[in-house]
């Protein structure tokens, strides 16, 4: 009986395709109505004044405007704190 499998059967070759992630447009950058300001996992940002939430967390502009972020404090119903982002526009 052979020790290892033999030749033409690898196990690791597939690979998936890049989801090309992360923030689109900057601080200070023109954002029209509809475009893409972040693409995410999860609500690592969260959306604030003229942006949304697409069904796959995407944060895109609903009015046409400069970006904006800032940071804030959010206290959940235990009492525990938690610094969030936002992002805005103006």
């Amino acid at each position: 009986m052979s020790t290892s499998k033999s030749a033409g059967s690898s196990k690791n070759i597939h690979d998936s395709k890049p989801k090309y992630l992360g923030v689109k447009l900057y601080e200070g950058q023109p954002a029209k109505s509809g475009s893409i300001i972040i693409r995410q996992r999860g609500t690592k940002f969260i959306p604030g004044k003229n942006v949304r939430r697409g069904n796959d967390d995407t944060l895109y502009a609903v009015e046409t405007g400069t970006v904006k972020f800032r940071n804030s404090t959010k206290i959940k119903y235990d009492g525990n704190k938690r610094d969030i982002k936002i992002v805005e526009v103006v």
